[in-house]
């Protein structure tokens, strides 16, 4: 399994341009919950960490799914502390991609906004398939 990348981009001559924030030991948990006989529900929890000094103005969480459940989208959550801050519910692509784009600081009339700063839990909830056993009992 792929390590969720958390980013943080800016607008470079009118194309986005993403730069990753730098994490000297990424923190990341996932588990994985039976729904049912045919489901499960995966969890991943890690760290976003937002510098103070912070200039950029777009995160991004993005990651791949093996063998999402169809139907289902991915629910991203962020907290600060115990407290939920953000939630995001995004499909999953034709690759089993899946990518979420969210404001970090906005500038309007000269006024900047930090809409996040600090460290963030962030919760991402996917729905895969089961595994089928490949031994066929006789």
């Amino acid at each position: 399994m792929k390590m969720l990348t958390i980013m943080i981009g800016l607008f470079v001559i009118g194309l986005l341009s993403i730069i990753p924030v730098s994490f000297s030991q990424p923190i990341e948990k996932t588990t994985i919950t039976s729904i049912n006989d045919e489901i499960s529900l995966e969890t991943t929890i890690t760290i976003m960490s937002i510098p103070k000094n912070n200039i950029l103005p777009w995160g991004t969480v993005h990651g791949m799914i093996t063998d999402p459940a169809e139907r289902y989208p991915v629910i991203i959550q962020f907290f600060k502390g115990e407290d939920p801050v953000h939630i995001a519910q995004v499909d999953v692509k034709g690759d089993n991609s899946y990518e979420y784009k969210f404001r970090v600081r906005s500038v309007d009339d000269g006024k900047v906004t930090n809409v996040f700063e600090g460290d963030y839990e962030v919760r991402i909830f996917k729905v895969i398939n089961k595994p089928q056993n490949n031994l066929d009992l006789i």
